[in-house]
Parts: structure tokens; C-alpha cells; sequence
């Protein structure tokens, strides 16, 4: 039974860990737009409701929902461009392990950027 080579570019390494992560960003990506859509649309069934719902959201363990949801957003945005430029550019495949550092880094510097104001809106800082 002829078996897979060893090192092929997604068996358990870098690539099928950022192939796993951006499915599973976008996944939660798509069901924040979902609950956003729905949430929104109250505004036109009763304003009333609207405002409860939007109340809810005013807390602390959704304000943390927020850094995860930009958290997403970040990586899937990074990990996408990466992901062309493996299918697209003919060096891509040679270079993908060296574009996820970069994309991690990236993600990194910018949720650094992002997580100390965001946070201290959400605990009551400036």
C-alpha cells in the first residue's frame, strides 16, 4: 500500500497548521457576520430589542469577543495573502514556511498594537 512522502508541504507541519487556522478564522469570521446581520436587522422589527441586544454586548466578556474576533480578522487577513502568493507566485511553495513567520509577526505587531487600547476601553481605562 503505497504510503505518502515524508515532508510533503501540509502533513503536520507549518503549512497544514496555518491551512487549519484559516479555516477555522474564517469559520468564526462568517458566524460574527451572521449574528451581526441578525443583530442588526432588530433595529427595523423593534428598536426596543435592538437596544437590549446591543445592551448585552457591553461588557467585559464581549469586549474580550471583540480582541478575538480582530485576533481572526488580522491572521485570516495575513494568512490569505500568504496563501496567494504559495498558489500564485511560481517561488511561493519554496518560500511558505519563511511567508508564515512573517505573516505571525505581522499578526504579532499588530495585535500589539491594537490589545492595550482596546483592553482599556473594555475595563474602563481612557
Amino acid at each position: 500500500m503505497p504510503t505518502a512522502p515524508a515532508g510533503t508541504l501540509y502533513r503536520g507541519r507549518e503549512g497544514m497548521w496555518s491551512w487549519v487556522a484559516h479555516r477555522v478564522t474564517g469559520v468564526l469570521i462568517f458566524f460574527f457576520l451572521l449574528v451581526h446581520v441578525l443583530d442588526t436587522a432588530l433595529v427595523r422589527v423593534s428598536p426596543e430589542a435592538y437596544n437590549a441586544v446591543i445592551g448585552t454586548y457591553k461588557n467585559p466578556i464581549m469586549g474580550i469577543g471583540e480582541a478575538g474576533l480582530v485576533a481572526a480578522i488580522v491572521f485570516h487577513a495575513f494568512n490569505g495573502i500568504r496563501i496567494m502568493l504559495v498558489d500564485f507566485w511560481a517561488k511561493g511553495p519554496r518560500y511558505q514556511r519563511v511567508m508564515l513567520y512573517v505573516v505571525l509577526g505581522l499578526f504579532v505587531v499588530t495585535m500589539a498594537g491594537f490589545l492595550p487600547r482596546h483592553l482599556g476601553h473594555v475595563f474602563g481605562g481612557a
